[in-house]
């Protein structure tokens, strides 16, 4: 190694230069690296030394502990199956086995393991998870109860809460815990992930800023944040966030790859769902219920419940999926079973003590007393979150059906008229729901001009008998005697004949009591003569006669 030359020796440090200028670098201790938490450097160093054949029992439990706290599980498994082959195994090998099987998804390898090994807080901790998974609720109790006062514990007990929905209770223990190890400050992630999924999500933006100052290249925090953007802003602002994350391309941005493509997807409003999520199903819980919702705006209602009809909820959103679906494929195949499954389970969601008061969980009861035709309770529900959705069309449209089946058209309509969507405008609901408030709130002429714009067709013609009865009905006869006078065209039918006479009439009788401007008695008398019903000319006969006799020009 090339030095530079000494300086001559003079004054007070003229010593220094006589010291070992170099000195041996010295070897790190395995100690040092797991102080510093560098399980690579570990792990580097106890292959080196197992290769060398130095290595022992102890070389080979470290390396499985560091394999595991690289999330290399397979790796720790292998390392602690090998040990329980030796004689004298340490029982506690049994437990650490345990835990690799548990983090790769073995249950019940990792359930018959943990037995095995001796009654650690480890081992209580591992066997209230793996209850939690089988649902064993009394087993989970029982290892509940063992749970103590420490960190492990409480952390355990957090996060079983969090997977059980229970998220306000995740947030007293972690925030307990916070008070006093104000340095622990990944915990802010997990309180900011529970606040995310009680949709308070100003607030989770709050907490998760302060773990971001520390670790601004956290690919899950960057995630959590740009969930947030999502929820409050748009798509764009989301996808933002998470640009700045492929751009750090980090070794947390690998470890998230699956999870950034997930949720581009859904932050592009499920542009290239049917190439990233597919794949993503067993690898991403989300994935599968994304990709059925995606299904559902497609209207794929058959691919979206072969997707779903196998899955056991668990959570919230999972029920209120499978609630969805039954209930788009009940309506679409008229099948009352479907649709008593997908009121049950709004009912279970809307009725339990962790959704009742959230938007979902009323959304929920809303939909349950609409399958219910219990439209008065419908109402109860929506205008309680109504502030919500002032621009959410299916809500809106939803909503405006309510008020109508309840008699409210005025209400109706105005909330009609909000709905932006072309697709729903076109719908034949929305336009016979539309035409029927505008009958009912006295504006018939814009329910016959919906029927102008709409292409002949079964539907047409469903909506042209609508304005004939309830124009009839509302004694609204010119666009009675109109709506009559198509369908007497298209269909020789003596009702439609009947229905005619009446509001031809009916209107008759309004131009001589003054409701109706006396133009309107030409357009009656050419209805009439459309139809070649012997009953035609003695009522053309009367009409021109009060015609003649008032000077009214119908010729």
């Amino acid at each position: 190694m090339m030095l530079s030359r000494a300086k001559p020796a003079s004054g007070p440090g003229a010593a220094i230069p006589q010291k070992d200028k170099q000195k041996k670098k010295k070897v790190p201790k395995l100690d040092e690296f797991l102080a510093n938490r560098d399980f690579t450097g570990a792990m580097t160093l106890l292959e080196f030394n197992r290769n060398s054949g130095t290595s022992n029992e102890e070389t080979d439990m470290w390396l499985a502990y560091c394999a595991f706290h690289l999330s290399e599980y397979k790796k720790a498994m292998e390392e602690y199956e090998r040990l329980t082959q030796r004689d004298g195994c340490h029982p506690e090998v049994y437990t650490f086995l345990g835990c690799c099987y548990f983090l790769l998804g073995m249950y019940q390898e990792a359930d018959a393991v943990a037995e095995k090994g001796p009654k650690t807080s480890l081992s209580n901790r591992l066997l209230f998870h793996l209850s939690h998974k089988f649902n064993d609720e009394k087993r989970l109790m029982g290892y509940h109860q063992n749970l103590r006062d420490q960190i492990e514990d409480q952390l355990s007990l957090a996060s079983i809460h969090y997977l059980r929905s229970h998220y306000q209770e995740a947030i007293d223990i972690y925030k307990r815990i916070l008070l006093d190890n104000r340095d622990y400050l990944a915990l802010n992630v997990y309180v900011a992930l529970c606040y995310y999924k009680l949709d308070y999500y100003d607030v989770s933006q709050e907490v998760l800023a302060v773990y971001l100052q520390q670790f601004p290249d956290s690919a899950i925090a960057i995630n959590l944040k740009a969930c947030n953007h999502f929820r409050l802003y748009n798509g764009k602002a989301a996808e933002a966030e998470l640009k700045s994350l492929q751009e750090m391309a980090t070794p947390s941005f690998v470890f998230a790859k699956d999870l950034i493509k997930h949720n581009l997807v859904v932050f592009r409003g499920g542009e290239g769902a049917l190439q990233v999520l597919p794949p993503l199903i067993d690898v991403i819980p989300e994935a599968r219920l994304n990709l059925v919702i995606y299904y559902l705006k497609q209207d794929d209602v058959a691919e979206a419940y072969n997707l779903i009809k196998d899955l056991e909820p668990t959570t919230p959103q999972e029920y209120i999926l499978k609630g969805v679906v039954n209930a788009a494929l009940g309506q679409e195949q008229g099948s009352r079973e479907h649709l008593k499954i997908a009121q049950q389970y709004f009912q279970l969601v809307g009725g339990s003590a962790s959704e009742c008061d959230t938007i979902p969980g009323r959304q929920c009861m809303a939909s349950c007393f609409y399958l219910l035709k219990q439209f008065e309770d419908v109402l109860i529900y929506l205008n309680s979150i109504k502030s919500y959705f002032y621009n959410d069309d299916t809500f809106n449209f939803n909503y405006a059906q309510a008020k109508a089946t309840v008699g409210n058209f005025k209400e109706a309509e105005e909330v009609f008229l909000l709905i932006q969507s072309d697709k729903l405008k076109n719908d034949y609901v929305y336009l016979s729901w539309l035409a029927r408030c505008y009958i009912m709130n006295r504006k018939p002429r814009l329910a016959w001009e919906l029927y102008l714009k709409m292409e002949t067709s079964g539907e047409s013609f469903s909506l042209l008998q609508l304005i004939a009865n309830d124009c009839y009905k509302m004694g609204q006869f010119y666009y009675a005697a109109k709506a009559f006078d198509v369908l007497e065209r298209l269909d020789p039918n003596p009702e439609y004949w009947e229905g005619k006479r009446g509001a031809c009439v009916g209107v008759f009788q309004m131009i001589i009591a003054g409701h109706e401007p006396r133009e309107t008695l030409r357009d009656v008398v050419q209805m009439l003569r459309n139809t070649g019903n012997p009953q035609v000319e003695y009522i053309v006969r009367t009409m021109k006669k009060w015609a003649k006799e008032n000077r009214v020009p119908i010729s």
